[in-house]
C-alpha cells in the first residue's frame, strides 16, 4: 500500500479520468477499508500525504462536556470523548477541539490489503459509469454511429457505441427497417438512466423529429453553422415529414440551401430516413400565413385563429375550395395530421363553396321574406 498516489496518473490514463476525480475515489475507498476492518462507527478521514505519496487514514474524535447526550447514543458516541477523558491525553485540550488519531492499515494485514484492492476497483469504477453518464446525458438528442452487436427477440436492437452499448427498441424504428449483426447506423440519443441493478441504460430513436434535425445538420452545412435554423419539425415516420426553416442572413435561402441543388441534400437524408418524404417551409412568426404554407400542397382562401380565455391560439379554422380538401388531409390524414403537430394546434377545415351556397340561401331567404312582406302589406 506505498506510494498508493504513484498509481493515479495510471488510472487516470487508462480510465480517461481526470487525476482529481481519482484521488477522491482512492480517498474514499480508504475511509470505507477503515470502517470494515477497524470499526464502522469512527469517523474517519483521509488525507494525502504528497511527501510518501500515500494516504493517511486519521480517526478525529471530538472533544465535548462529561455530559454530553451524544456521548450515551451509541450510534455517535465513538465520534465523541468526554473532555475528562481527553485531559488523560493532553490536558490541554478544550471543548470542541478535535483530537485526530492516525491508524495505519497496514497493521491490519491482507485483510485490509484485500479489502481495500476491492474498494478502489469499486469507487474508480464508479467514477467512470458518472462519467460515461454525464457524458451521454449530455448528449441527448444528439446523433450518435455505432455498430450493431446483438439483435433480441424483442426485435430490440443493441448497438455498441465507442465505450458503451445502447438498445434501439422496436418502437423506435422507422416501419419495416431490419438490422443485423454488424450493422453500421446513426441514431438520435433518446434517454440515459441510471440504476444500481443495471448500470447505464442507453436508449436510442430513429423516429424522432430530432433524429430529422440532426440528419439536416449533418447534410446541410448551413444549418450546422447556425445560417439556418430548424425552427420546428415533425415527422410520420417512414411517411412524410415537414420542416419549418428560417435563413439568419438575409443572402441565404432557407429552403433552398436545405433542398440543394437538384434535391441532393434532402434526398441523402429521404433516403437514411428509407425514403421518407420531407417538406421544406418557410418558417414565419405570423400564424395565418405559416398554417397556409404548412397546409401545402393543398391551396387555401383563408385562416382564422381561434384564442382560449388567455388570449392563446388553440384552433385554426381554414377556408379552402371543396377540391382542395383531398390535398389538405393528405392520404390516411397525413398531411393534416402533421400540419397540426408542427403548428400546435387542432385544425378545422371547412370548405368555401359550402360558405358561399349558405350565403346564397341565406340572401334568397332575406328576399323571400321580403317579398311575403310586402305582399302582406298590400293585401
Amino acid at each position: 500500500m506505498e506510494k498508493i498516489l504513484d498509481i493515479v496518473d495510471a488510472i487516470a490514463n487508462e480510465k480517461g479520468l481526470k487525476p482529481e476525480k481519482v484521488k477522491e475515489a482512492l480517498k474514499t475507498a480508504f475511509i470505507q477499508t477503515a470502517k470494515r476492518v477497524i470499526n464502522p462507527k469512527f469517523a474517519f478521514e483521509a488525507v494525502i500525504n504528497s511527501q510518501t505519496k500515500t494516504i493517511d487514514i486519521i480517526q478525529t474524535i471530538t472533544v465535548v462536556a462529561d455530559g454530553d447526550e451524544r456521548l450515551k447514543d451509541e450510534e455517535i458516541a465513538p465520534a465523541y470523548i468526554s473532555i475528562t477523558e481527553a485531559r488523560e491525553y493532553d490536558d490541554q485540550v478544550e471543548l470542541d477541539d478535535q483530537l485526530q488519531i492516525p491508524h495505519d492499515l497496514e497493521e491490519y494485514g491482507r485483510t485490509a490489503a484485500s479489502q481495500l484492492h476491492r474498494e478502489i476497483e469499486y469507487h474508480v469504477q464508479r467514477v467512470v459509469e458518472d462519467e460515461i453518464f454525464n457524458k451521454y446525458k449530455s448528449k441527448i438528442g444528439s446523433l450518435v454511429n455505432g455498430r450493431v452487436t446483438r439483435v433480441d427477440n424483442q426485435n430490440s436492437t443493441y448497438i455498441e457505441i465507442d465505450e458503451i452499448r445502447a438498445v434501439l427498441p422496436m418502437k423506435s424504428r422507422i416501419k419495416g427497417e431490419i438490422f443485423k449483426v454488424g450493422d453500421h447506423l446513426k441514431a438520435v440519443v433518446r434517454r440515459v438512466d441510471m440504476n444500481k441493478e443495471n448500470g447505464i441504460q442507453i436508449e436510442l430513436s430513429r423516429t424522432s423529429p430530432k433524429f430529422l434535425e440532426e440528419l439536416l445538420a449533418l447534410e446541410v452545412p448551413e444549418i450546422s453553422d447556425g445560417t439556418v435554423i430548424v425552427e420546428r419539425s415533425a415527422r410520420i415516420p417512414g411517411e412524410r415529414a415537414k420542416v419549418a426553416l428560417f435563413s439568419t442572413h438575409p443572402q441565404v435561402d432557407a429552403v433552398g440551401a436545405t433542398v440543394g441543388v437538384k434535391g441532393v441534400r434532402i434526398n441523402a437524408v429521404s433516403q437514411e430516413l428509407i425514403g421518407e418524404n420531407i417538406d421544406c417551409i418557410e418558417y414565419t412568426t405570423i400564424p395565418e400565413l405559416f398554417i397556409s404554407r404548412i397546409m401545402s400542397p393543398a391551396i387555401i382562401s383563408t385562416v382564422e385563429i381561434v384564442k382560449d380565455e388567455n388570449g392563446e391560439a388553440q384552433k385554426a379554422i381554414i377556408t379552402l375550395p371543396a377540391d382542395q380538401k383531398s390535398k389538405a388531409i393528405g392520404k390516411n390524414g397525413i398531411n393534416i395530421r402533421l400540419a397540426s403537430m408542427l403548428s400546435g394546434l387542432n385544425i378545422e377545415l371547412v370548405e368555401s363553396d359550402s360558405i358561399t351556397q349558405n350565403n346564397d340561401i341565406q340572401e334568397v331567404k332575406e328576399q323571400k321574406d321580403g317579398v311575403d312582406a310586402l305582399q302582406a302589406l298590400f293585401s
